[in-house]
Formats: structure tokens, C-alpha cells, sequence
């Protein structure tokens, strides 16, 4: 039994010290849970234009898809608040207990307080205690001792009425979590409610594309080709800047070593390195310096002050890189993606981001260079360098930017072309790092 009470109130102890941190991850809570609102607001009214239309796409089902996420997160941040208020019930129940004791204990020392002084209430005891004494030292301590005797007597009293007070506080604040608790309980059903909702919504979009699967292969094809040529013309870009930043490390390489050999013939009283090349100290540490030049680098991109520092900047910014688009959705994901109940599958190279509408404003989401500025056929595409880095906006409606541009973080470079519906603005978003492709999603802000 004493096991069963000594364990509760050695957790106690550390549970008193992060009682405060409930309010702390409720506001985290309640930041996100907004963030995801905002975000589920904006593609229900993109989604809107194209429900019930009688052509299905895959756009619609992208649209469905994001929705069903964002609705799994938002009953996600619902069921983490419950979690924190329930332990906060439960931290607050065991404060509750731990005050208990402790005002069980003080009714007790303070109940032996009050016996004894009934017992020795005659002013003539204390009288007799105080000139007992057998000293004036002596009798002076026992009138200090019957001082802080009753102070400590008062003491009890109070600190039997501040328990007393905090229980109650507990009390009230267990009520207050609670009805917090049936809000966020009803707020659960009700968006569990509205996730069913939109899966049989987006069971009907996929029964009737499946439905259509030849047409919709066609679809897939389509992007196929368009992402196909997108990368093409991107890896082309990144190539020719390699090949460039390659060829000038090599023309300065030349140059200092036509420098350094020149200086060599100048400089009288070195050495001559034709008589024993192999053995001489200068003809080792010449030779030394042109394995250091000859030596290929880990990127060609990463050489010069300019690169390093933009390299190094632009990796610093990870997630804190603004977006390409004001109000934009995530409709489709970076990597393989698959339609439900298909065979039919397909990679995404980048973002594939809708906007409430074609023609909005599309921004640099870093200090760059303008690499290239080029047609698809279907819409114009733009990839800016930055240092080894490369970004490439495609499906714009038009362009405000030229090649070898210098472009500044949020510049407007372009503008959103037209989603696969017309009803909308969509843009691809694609993050390269010289040729490989990375998801750019960690790197944008949130």
C-alpha cells in the first residue's frame, strides 16, 4: 500500500515542474491547427470551381487528395490537444492528491499544536517554564522558544488555508480542462464526420476515372511528356553551367600557372628545376601546387567567393525559403505518386502548386541568376541559378525576367498559367542541386 502512494508522489514532483508546459503546447496546437484551416479553406474554394463538373481529372482528384491530408492533419492536432488535456487532468489530479496529503498532515501537527496548548493553557505554566530556568540566558531562549512556538502555530494556520485555496484553484482548472476536453471531443466527431464525407467524395472521383482509365492514361502520358521535356531542358540548362564554371576554373588554373612559372624564371636566386627536377625542394613545391590546380573539385558550382557564399546562404534558408506563390496549395506531391485503384502511376519532379487563379504573381524564392527562359509549347518556364543550386518555375502565362537576369528573394519573375481544367492557376515548382532533383517541400517556409 505504501508502494501504491510513495510512487504517485515522487512523480509529482517532476510533474509540478512542467505544469506550465500544457499552455505552451496548446499554443503550438493552435497555431497549426489555424495554418491547416487556412490552407483547407483556400483549396476548398479552388476545388469548388471544378465540383460537378461532368469531366473528372486528375486534377480533382490531386485537389481531393490534398483535402483528405489536410483533414487527417487537422483531426491529427485535435487528437494531440486531447492528449494534453488529458494528461493535464492527469497531472492535475495527482497535484490535487499530493495536496490532499499534505493538508491531511497539517491538520495533524496542527491538531497535537492545539491539544497542547489546551493541556498547558494556565498562564501559570508558562510562567513556571520561563522562570525555571537556571539562567537569565537560559530563561530568555525559553521566552524566544514561546515566541516562535506561536508563530509557528499562526504559520500552520496559514499554510493549511493556501492548501486549501490551491486545491480548489486545481479544482476549478480540472472543470475548465474538462469542458475543454467535449469541445475538442464534438470538434473530433465533427471533422471525423467531414473526412468520411470526403472520402466517399473522392471514392465517386476515382470509380469514374477508373471508369475513364483510358482517358485518364492519356492524361498521365501528357504530364509525363511535359514533365520529360521540363527536366530535359533543366538538366541541359545545369549542364551548360557546369561546363562553363568548369572551363573558367580551368582558364584561371592556366593563368596561375603561367604566373607562377614565369615568376620561377624571374626569381634569380631559386634554384634551376632542370637540374634535378625529382629532388629539389622547388621542383617539389611546384610540383605540389600544380597537383593542388589539377586536382578536380567536388563541384565546379562551389569554387569561387560568390558560389561559396551563396551555396552556404541559400542551405541556411532551408525551410525558410518563401514560397513561389501567394495563397498557393500543394495539389501534388514531389516523387511517385499512384491513382487509387489503378495500375497508373506517375513521378512528380517537383511541387505542383494550384492558385485561385492564372495570371497571379510568381516570385523568385532566392538570390539568383536567370539560367534560362524558354517555351514548352504549353506554357514558358524559367530556371534561376543559385550557386549550385537551381529552381525552375514552369506553366507561366508570361515571363518578366531575361536570360542572365539578376533576380533578388521575392522578385516577380513570371506569371501562373492556366491548371489542367481552366478553372484555376497552377505552377511546377522544381529544387535541383546541379542534376539531382530534391523534394523542395523542406526547404520552403511554413
Amino acid at each position: 500500500m505504501r508502494k501504491k502512494i510513495v510512487l504517485p508522489l515522487l512523480f509529482i514532483g517532476f510533474a509540478t515542474l512542467c505544469y506550465g508546459q500544457p499552455d505552451q503546447d496548446k499554443s503550438q496546437l493552435e497555431k497549426e491547427r489555424q495554418e491547416i484551416q487556412r490552407e483547407l479553406k483556400e483549396i476548398q474554394g479552388m476545388y469548388n470551381k471544378v465540383k460537378g463538373q461532368t469531366k473528372q481529372s486528375l486534377g480533382q482528384l490531386n485537389m481531393l487528395n490534398r483535402k483528405i491530408n489536410l483533414q487527417e492533419q487537422y483531426i491529427g492536432t485535435i487528437n494531440k490537444e486531447l492528449r494534453s488535456i488529458d494528461d493535464d487532468i492527469y497531472l492535475s489530479e495527482l497535484e490535487i492528491y499530493r495536496l490532499n496529503k499534505q493538508l491531511d498532515t497539517l491538520k495533524t501537527q496542527y491538531a497535537r499544536t492545539i491539544v497542547y496548548s489546551y493541556k498547558n493553557r494556565s498562564n501559570y505554566d508558562y510562567l513556571n517554564f520561563i522562570f525555571s530556568a537556571g539562567s537569565f540566558n537560559d530563561a530568555i531562549k525559553r521566552v524566544a522558544y514561546l515566541k516562535s512556538y506561536r508563530a509557528y502555530r499562526e504559520k500552520q494556520v496559514s499554510t493549511i488555508l493556501e492548501t486549501q485555496q490551491l486545491i480548489a484553484q486545481r479544482k476549478r482548472q480540472q472543470l475548465v480542462r474538462k469542458d475543454q476536453k467535449n469541445v475538442a471531443l464534438q470538434s473530433q466527431t465533427k471533422q471525423v464526420q467531414e473526412l468520411a464525407v470526403q472520402k466517399k467524395e473522392k471514392d465517386a472521383v476515382v470509380s469514374q476515372l477508373k471508369s475513364k482509365e483510358k482517358e485518364l492514361q492519356g492524361q498521365i502520358a501528357s504530364k509525363k511528356k511535359r514533365d520529360r521535356d521540363l527536366q530535359n531542358a533543366i538538366t541541359a540548362i545545369v549542364r551548360r553551367e557546369i561546363e562553363a564554371a568548369k572551363a573558367k576554373a580551368k582558364a584561371e588554373a592556366d593563368a596561375k600557372r603561367k604566373a607562377d612559372e614565369i615568376a620561377e624564371k624571374k626569381n634569380p636566386e631559386k634554384p634551376s628545376t632542370t637540374t634535378n627536377p625529382t629532388t629539389t625542394p622547388a621542383a617539389t613545391g611546384t610540383t605540389s601546387k600544380r597537383n593542388e590546380v589539377t586536382k578536380k573539385p567536388d563541384s565546379y558550382l562551389d569554387l569561387n567567393a560568390k558560389d561559396v557564399a551563396l551555396n552556404t546562404s541559400f542551405q541556411a534558408n532551408k525551410a525558410r525559403l518563401p514560397w513561389p506563390v501567394d495563397n498557393g496549395v500543394v495539389t501534388l506531391r514531389f516523387g511517385p505518386n499512384k491513382i487509387e485503384n489503378t495500375l497508373l502511376t506517375f513521378d512528380n519532379p517537383g511541387l505542383t502548386i494550384a492558385t485561385p487563379s492564372s495570371g497571379v504573381a510568381v516570385k523568385a524564392v532566392f538570390d539568383g541568376e536567370v539560367s534560362g527562359v524558354y517555351n514548352l509549347g504549353d506554357g514558358m518556364a524559367i530556371t534561376i541559378r543559385h550557386g549550385k543550386y537551381f529552381t525552375t518555375y514552369s506553366n507561366l502565362s508570361g515571363v518578366t525576367v531575361s536570360k542572365g537576369a539578376t533576380v533578388k528573394t521575392g522578385q516577380q519573375i513570371g506569371r501562373a498559367g492556366k491548371d489542367d481544367d481552366g478553372n484555376g492557376g497552377q505552377i511546377d515548382f522544381i529544387l535541383m542541386i546541379e542534376t539531382k532533383n530534391v523534394d523542395p517541400w523542406p526547404w520552403l517556409r511554413r
